[in-house]
Parts: C-alpha cells; sequence; structure tokens
C-alpha cells in the first residue's frame, strides 16, 4: 500500500513539473531566435571590418558607426541569452526540487515558488533586453539608402 501511494505521490511530482517543463521549452526556442540573432550580428560586422582597410574616411566613419551599433546591439543580446540561460538552469532546478521535495519528502514549497518567481523574473529581463535590441535594429533600418526618420 505504502508503493502506490509513493507513484500517486510521484504521478502528482510530474503533473505538477509539466508547467516548468513547457515553460523551458519556451526558453530553449527563445534562445535558438536569440543565437541566430546574434550570428547575423557578428556576421554584419565582420563584413563590415574587412570593408575598412579598401574605403575612404568618410566611409569608414559611417562603418565605425555601424559597428558601434552593432557592438551596442550584440551586448544587448549577449545579456539577454545569459538571462535566458539563467531561466532555463532556475527552470530545471525548480523541476529536481519538485522530486527531491516528493521523494525525500521535504518541505521545499517556499525555496521552489522563490526559485520560480526568480525564473520568470530573469526571462522577463531578457525579454526587455531583446525586445531593446530588436528597437535598435529597426531605428539603423534604411530602404533604398534613406535612413528612416523616428517618430
Amino acid at each position: 500500500m505504502e508503493t502506490m501511494s509513493h507513484v500517486a505521490s510521484v504521478a502528482a511530482v510530474i503533473q505538477s513539473a509539466v508547467a516548468p517543463v513547457f515553460l523551458l521549452a519556451g526558453v530553449g526556442t527563445t534562445l535558438n531566435v536569440l543565437a541566430t540573432r546574434i550570428g547575423r550580428i557578428i556576421d554584419r560586422a565582420r563584413v563590415m571590418e574587412e570593408r575598412l582597410p579598401t574605403v575612404d574616411a568618410a566611409e569608414a566613419s559611417r562603418l565605425y558607426a555601424r559597428l558601434r551599433s552593432l557592438s551596442k546591439r550584440a551586448t544587448l543580446i549577449n545579456r539577454a541569452i545569459g538571462l535566458c540561460t539563467l531561466c532555463g538552469l532556475l527552470v530545471c532546478l525548480v523541476v529536481a526540487s519538485l522530486f527531491v521535495s516528493a521523494s525525500l519528502r521535504i518541505d521545499l514549497a517556499l525555496p521552489i515558488a522563490v526559485i520560480f518567481v526568480v525564473a520568470l523574473l530573469s526571462l522577463a529581463a531578457a525579454l526587455i533586453y531583446f525586445l531593446r535590441e530588436v528597437f535598435m535594429a529597426t531605428d539603423s533600418l534604411s530602404f533604398g539608402g534613406v535612413r528612416q526618420e523616428k517618430g
């Protein structure tokens, strides 16, 4: 009878772990998007750096300005990646803590709740950095050589 109770307890923990696991899947997808974005930024920066020795001073000045913008964007994406990774690690810790709590019959409700809230806050901060980077990218858009006006 004790075994059936323990199996039911583990089943309940698995049900509780489903939501954090879905969050983890979303964080993984977000990390994929961020990694692709940082890769594109790095590729664009490399192309511009290769052009620098072959251009005149005015064009070099424009390229340096673009490179500064790309550097700021890369910094924002790097921060977002770090925060998303932290979120993923914390969610994994939440899931592991759920199983440890149930298996060892230790009340870890408060630490689990705190860790989960910190995970969500780190995800929110990562999304804010991502949004800032997107705004920077769209601010620097130009179509047909004409830079878009703000406002």
